[in-house]
């Protein structure tokens, strides 16, 4: 283990024989930075408060880019503090592999919970159907306010993702313009590469986005008119 690893142990779950696992940001002094258990506060802790005494591995990276340790660190050290956790966005695995990649993901959820960005948002139009073809007031006004609960329900997924995707734009054009300085133009291409792919992330989010807003106006338009 080296400063900047990103550490993982298994733990039980709900003292099932299933386990799930842990992840954190090794500081290189004895100390990992991760989101703590049952805080779900990101912490600075010792290695033996992250393991509670289980075997302790490194999450490899054998393809792809990565950070340099001291970069590694210094996002992990960024976002001390932090009280967002949340199980499917934002767990302990989202937050060592932003730390480590650039990229928020969770493997272990991935395999179980679709992504948000398999919705298929076009799915949303069929209660607008039908309730423009209902010939029920009440039934419709129901179907209506359906949609648009199901509509706010996205956009408070696919929004904080566009926010972030924004921000990773942003910071691989800083880590482009320093490595250009530093003449290594090897790293500023592949930073200019990961702000490339922010920026297609964010440009398909937006649109989703404007689908949903658009989608939400003929909802109340036509909410509005039942009325």
């Amino acid at each position: 283990m080296a400063r900047g690893d990103q550490l993982y142990v298994d733990r039980e779950f709900l003292k099932q024989n299933g386990v799930y696992k842990h992840h954190g940001i090794d500081c290189g002094d004895g100390r990992v930075i991760h989101y703590r258990k049952p805080s779900e506060i990101v912490e600075r802790t010792s290695l033996a408060i992250f393991s509670r005494g289980n075997p302790v591995y490194i999450v490899e990276y054998l393809q792809g880019f990565c950070f340099i340790p001291e970069v590694v660190v210094e996002r992990a050290e960024s976002r001390l503090g932090e009280d967002k956790y949340n199980l499917l966005f934002n767990n302990c695995e989202h937050f060592a592999t932003w730390c480590k990649t650039g990229i928020s993901e969770s493997k272990q959820i991935r395999e179980f919970i679709p992504a948000i960005s398999r919705l298929n948002t076009s799915n949303l139009y069929e209660p607008i159907k039908q309730a423009l073809q209902g010939k029920d007031r009440n039934n419709a006004e129901k179907l209506i306010n359906e949609a648009l609960s199901d509509i706010k329900f996205v956009w408070n997924q696919v929004q904080p993702d566009y926010q972030k995707a924004l921000q990773e734009m942003e910071t691989w054009d800083k880590v482009a313009q320093e490595a250009v300085r530093r003449n290594r133009d090897d790293l500023a291409r592949a930073a200019l590469a990961k702000k490339w792919n922010f920026r297609q992330k964010a440009t398909k989010l937006e649109a989703e986005l404007d689908e949903l807003a658009e989608m939400t106006k003929n909802l109340l338009h036509n909410l509005q008119d039942l009325g």
